[in-house]
Formats: C-alpha cells, sequence, structure tokens
C-alpha cells in the first residue's frame, strides 16, 4: 500500500471516529436532565380529558411535573396512588401534580377512571417534552418515560430533581422537599 493511500484511509478513520463522538456527545445533550436553577422548559400536551395542559397556566404555584413509564402497570400505579393519597398535602402547599408518559390520552383517561385519579396525566406520544427533560428511555426496544421527577417553582424554574425515582416512597420525598423549599422562601 502506498504512503498518499495510507494517509487517505487514516484520515477517513480519524474522521469517522470523530464523527461517531460527535453524535455521541449531541444525543447526550439532547438526554440532558434540566439542571436546578434553569428555567422548566415549556410544554403544551394534551390530559386524560383531551384538553391541552400548559406549563405557564401554573405560574404562581409549585409544579410536582413526573414521568412514568407506562400507565397501568404495578411501579406506575403505585407511584400514582402515592400522589393521589397525597393529594390534599399536595394543594395545601399550593402544588399541582402533572403525570407524563408517551401512553396516549384514551389510555391515560382509562388508567385515571380505573384508579381513581384526579390529577392531570398528560400524553407526550410525540416524546418531544419527554425527550426535553432529559427523561425518555428504552425498554427492551420500546421508547417509555424514565422515572423522573421535577419540582418547578411558582416562577417556572426547577427547584429539585430527582432520578430513576423509587415509587413507593416517591410521593414522601417530594412534599419533604416541598415544606423545606417553602421554609427557605417563606
Amino acid at each position: 500500500m502506498s504512503t498518499s493511500r495510507f494517509a487517505i484511509l487514516a484520515v477517513l478513520l480519524i474522521a469517522a471516529i470523530a464523527g461517531v463522538f460527535a453524535l455521541r456527545s449531541a444525543r447526550a445533550a439532547d438526554d440532558a436532565v434540566p439542571a436546578v436553577g434553569q428555567q422548566a422548559p415549556v410544554f403544551s400536551l394534551p390530559s386524560q380529558e383531551g384538553t391541552p395542559v400548559r406549563l405557564d397556566q401554573y405560574r404562581g404555584k409549585w409544579v410536582v411535573l413526573y414521568f412514568y413509564p407506562k400507565d397501568m402497570t404495578s411501579g406506575c400505579t403505585m407511584e400514582a396512588h402515592k400522589f393521589q393519597e397525597d393529594l390534599p398535602k399536595y394543594q395545601r402547599d399550593n402544588a399541582v401534580i402533572l403525570g407524563v408518559s408517551v401512553d396516549s390520552v384514551a389510555s391515560h383517561k382509562t388508567f385515571c377512571t380505573k384508579d381513581g385519579l384526579s390529577f392531570k396525566l398528560l400524553s407526550d406520544e410525540q416524546k418531544s417534552t419527554v425527550s426535553k427533560y432529559g427523561s425518555l428511555g428504552n425498554y427492551m426496544g420500546m421508547k417509555i418515560a424514565k422515572r423522573n421527577t421535577f419540582l418547578i417553582d411558582p416562577e417556572g424554574k426547577i427547584a429539585k430533581v430527582w432520578t430513576g425515582v423509587d415509587p413507593s416512597n416517591h410521593s414522601t420525598e417530594v412534599l419533604a422537599a416541598l415544606a423545606d423549599m417553602e421554609k427557605k422562601n417563606g
């Protein structure tokens, strides 16, 4: 092999490797979880009633924005039930709960009816909001939401982030963090 061919192959190999790393970096940036103090990414998603819900509707309130993998599965049902049980405590603390998954509006409606959920479940079938919040996961080839939660302050900024949460005690953790924030700000 001549020196010039070897040089051309080396340059092509280096360019290909650099391209792979550039793609991985871009993908990592897209999957980045918004940081505490950052303005929460805006969204408009349909609820279980089919009506659009926008984050800015809740300015002046605390927002518990929780992402979960799948309607009517054991962990997701447990987490939703805990939030529902604690709903009066959230309301007392001027907070709303918004659950988000990539399930359809119809699936959310069934889940809410079957399990007596009265807070909003938002459908992100396009996976845009899940992606903006760095919460798009892959489970056995299916794109689903990761179990992450964002506490958003009344001005629309991320106040606290939980990733990979335990659904059995998560509502208690969120309430404790909310009480802590209220003390600091109050």
